[in-house]
Parts: C-alpha cells; structure tokens; sequence
C-alpha cells in the first residue's frame, strides 16, 4: 500500500474557498470561527491604539483579518498588522511593517514556529505575539536577516523605530481592561 500524498493547495484554489483559511507552504489551516470575548479586546485595543496615532500618516494603515499573499502556496491571516504604502485592494502584497498575532492555545505553534519564520524571511520588522491568558506580550524586533527578542511587555510603552510614521503601543493601556 502507498501512503495518500498530503493536498498541495495553490492561492487559484484559497481564492475560491468558504469560511476562513490559511495557506502555509500549500497546506491548509483551518482558523476558528469564533473569537473570544478576550481577543476581540485586545484586537480592538491594539488597532484603537495604533489608529489613533496614524491621523497625520497617510501612507500607513492599520487592518485586522486580511489576507497576506506571501507567495502562490502561502497565504496569512494575521490578526492585526500596520502596512504602508500598500495599495493592492485585495490583499496585502507586501510585508506588513508590523504584525501581531494573538495567541491562543490551538493556534500557538503555528504562530510561534511556522508564522514566526516566514514574518522573518519576508522581513517583517515587528513581529508581537500577545498572550491574552498572562496579560503579557512579546516583541520581536527584525535586526539584518533575524528578529531578536526586544522583550516581554506587561505595562511598559515601545516605540518603534524604522516605520514612517511616529507609533507606540502602551501596554498598561492595552491590558488594562482585562486586569
């Protein structure tokens, strides 16, 4: 007997789905169709944050929930991401200069390992894994070819550098309603 090769899936075949789907290395991933009240707040929060600050930026936006076309096979969901310059109506073509990712225990190691690397190799310079259940959150800053660990944030404000535009993230205030 010969083993059932794995589907290889194609961004012809994603385009055309139902439901809410990621496409790694032509492999698909299910994403869950309900959110908890928890990650809907720290969705909410962080894009609130980041919005605010991009009133005098025209070239940047913050977007939650859109496709990331990393290349024919591979195609990311993240949950928020800041972008400038992009100007695809579709999906987003380009990296995202930040993205964040809201961890939860059946998505952790696809966000960790899987995600991680590919924001990496298409240079991603902020990659911030926040982790709802210890109110903490992790960023990852891109330095040469690999993101070295700025820290973990609990209440501390960071400023990133090397975007367009001027943006911090006050993580007191991104918390504060779930303390």
């Amino acid at each position: 007997m010969f083993a059932k090769p794995i589907e290889y899936y194609s961004y012809d075949d994603y385009k055309h789905w139902e439901g809410d789907w990621e496409l790694i290395d032509g492999i698909a991933y299910t994403l869950s169709k309900t959110f908890k009240i928890k990650h809907q707040k720290f969705l909410s929060s962080i894009i609130f944050a980041f919005r605010k600050q991009l009133d005098d930026c025209k070239e940047c936006d913050v977007l939650c929930n859109i496709d990331y076309k990393v290349s024919d096979d591979t195609v990311l969901r993240p949950d928020i991401v800041l972008t400038c310059g992009e100007t695809n109506k579709n999906y987003l073509t380009k990296a995202p200069k930040i993205v964040v990712e809201i961890i939860s225990p059946s998505t952790a190691p696809r966000d960790e390992k899987y995600k991680f690397t590919i924001y990496e190799r298409e240079k991603v310079i902020y990659y911030i894994l926040v982790y709802p259940d210890d109110l903490k959150a992790k960023i990852y800053k891109l330095k040469g070819s690999t993101y070295d660990k700025e820290g973990d944030f609990l209440n501390e404000v960071y400023e990133f550098e090397g975007i367009q535009c001027s943006i911090k993230l006050d993580f007191d205030k991104v918390f504060e309603r779930l303390r």
